[in-house]
């Protein structure tokens, strides 16, 4: 049996929706609040590939290094990596800081010992992966299944969940964007472009807060500012990075009718967590979580939800 997997792959995304919903043939998951990992094991051999196939083998080491020791010579696996507050809660700022140690939440098994998964139905999938990683009892592994939620939400909403994502449990894995995995939000947080920023007041440096925006139809829209969740360090480290993007004219088609603003060129993608979004199509309550690099920024769009 060949120690190498024939492919390689792009993952399934789930398709935002407004609500929660209940139907046959359904199952339900925790969604968690980090990077997707798709995490390949050929022999003695390990990588860990983020969704836009960037190389997270080294910063993500220990979850390496368990995948490794799965008893397995060939397998692909589909996951989160993550990090948990103290409620044992998801949070994406742990992760980006490393202010806890990152584990991986794992929810679909694509390849395993020369057998290719992916047009089988996820119940078989899932099945796999559960013959794969044995469910742990006491302190939570390295590498641990996905967490499958009951019919009633309202636990999810309850803990502090970032969402949930329904699975259609007879779909195949499919590459891309599928309303066979839906989405739906608990807790609003969102990826947007940084389109500028505007000057700092008082004791704040370098800048006073930061412009967003997200495409739609092709075009870059302002979806407001955020001007918290900073700091000191992550202050001086963003503007180190604007000092090449600055540019004259908006990028957004809708720029704010304010002064003192600089504006940037689209290359930045910040993950933001907010209270809802307003009539007119803005950010309420914004705080700024940290920066994104595994997406790019055409594919931060306004949701088709608001």
């Amino acid at each position: 049996m060949s120690a190498r997997i024939p492919f390689r792959v792009r993952p399934m995304l789930a398709t935002l929706v407004r609500e929660a919903f209940h139907a046959p043939g359904w199952v339900y998951e925790e969604k968690y609040d980090g990077f997707r990992i798709l995490a390949y094991k050929e022999g003695r051999h390990v990588k860990l590939l983020s969704r836009n196939a960037k190389d997270r083998t080294a910063t993500f080491s220990n979850i390496a290094d368990a995948v490794a020791a799965l008893p397995a010579e060939t397998v692909l696996l589909d996951g989160e990596a993550v990090a948990f507050d103290r409620r044992n809660v998801s949070r994406f700022q742990l992760l980006q800081n490393l202010a806890s140690e990152p584990h991986c939440a794992v929810f679909d098994c694509l390849y395993l010992d020369g057998r290719d998964l992916r047009r089988e139905p996820l119940a078989v999938r899932r099945a796999a992966l559960e013959k794969l990683i044995r469910k742990k009892t006491r302190k939570r592994a390295v590498i641990f299944l996905s967490a499958r939620l009951a019919r009633n939400y309202r636990s999810a909403h309850r803990k502090g969940y970032e969402g949930v994502v329904a699975k259609d449990e007879s779909s195949p894995y499919m590459e891309g964007r599928s309303d066979k995995w839906r989405k739906f939000k608990v807790h609003q947080e969102d990826e947007f472009v940084i389109v500028g920023y505007t000057a700092p007041a008082g004791s704040r440096k370098y800048f006073g807060a930061l412009l967003l925006g997200a495409y739609e139809d092709g075009k870059l829209r302002y979806v407001g500012k955020v001007g918290t969740g900073f700091s000191q360090k992550s202050l001086a480290s963003l503007f180190r990075k604007f000092r090449t993007l600055g540019r004259e004219k908006p990028p957004v088609i809708d720029p704010p009718r304010e002064k003192n603003i600089t504006y940037l060129a689209p290359r930045l993608v910040a993950q933001i967590a907010f209270g809802e979004w307003t009539e007119g199509r803005k950010l309420r309550q914004p705080v700024f979580l940290g920066l994104r690099d595994d997406k790019g920024p055409k594919e931060v769009t306004l949701p088709e939800a608001i």
